[in-house]
């Protein structure tokens, strides 16, 4: 888990660790790989869900996720497999509904459908209770044990302490960019750099 007040660091850290930005110094690697050098094996790795649920609009939801099927290039991945993904999301009956149409929470669960389509080595999941409701929040609960379960690493950028704790093994608190606190999850402070 990642934590800290805003602007600490937690979304720019999981972009450079996804290679959608690269680092201005220093070095990181994901699975072994360095993400300037073996870019493209990163990327093949990784699934990052960003803060803002970048979905197409002008697609379905299915659409959206054939779209992902087709860049990932794997057969496994057909139609049926999106309609189930869309299934475990809560989206099958809006399955071919525009995007266009869909709640801040509903776009949530597409992103989020993109990630469990992808079955990554790695999944960044940035604020991945954002814009959901108590059911969407369960739902994000149900992702992650799913994640660790098939031998994804997950790490979470989140606001919501308590159930990074529940969830995560290790925490972060990131402060102007730089780790203020490095522990066991469980073990995080209540005013780890986070409470006003």
């Amino acid at each position: 888990m990642l934590a800290g007040r805003n602007g600490s660091g937690k979304s720019t850290l999981l972009r450079v660790l996804a290679t959608a930005l690269r680092p201005d110094l220093g070095t990181a690697r994901v699975a072994g790989l360095d993400v300037v050098h073996d870019r493209d094996e990163v990327r093949s790795r990784v699934a990052l869900l960003d803060h803002k649920s970048q979905v197409y609009d002008v697609f379905s939801a299915l659409e959206n996720l054939e779209l992902v099927a087709r860049f990932l290039g794997d057969p496994k991945r057909d139609r049926a497999r999106c309609m189930a993904v869309l299934e475990e999301v809560g989206l099958a009956d809006r399955a071919r509904g525009p995007v266009a149409e869909f709640s801040a929470g509903m776009r949530k669960r597409l992103a989020l459908a993109r990630v469990l389509l992808k079955a990554p080595d790695v999944a960044l999941l940035d604020e991945p209770y954002g814009e959901l409701d108590p059911p969407g929040f369960r739902l994000v609960d149900g992702v992650l044990d799913r994640l660790r379960r098939q031998g994804s690493t997950v790490v979470m950028a989140t606001h919501l302490v308590d159930r990074g704790r529940e969830h995560c093994d290790r925490a972060l608190v990131l402060a102007a960019g730089g780790v203020e606190w490095d522990g066991a999850a469980r073990q995080l402070p209540a005013d780890a750099g986070i409470v006003a």
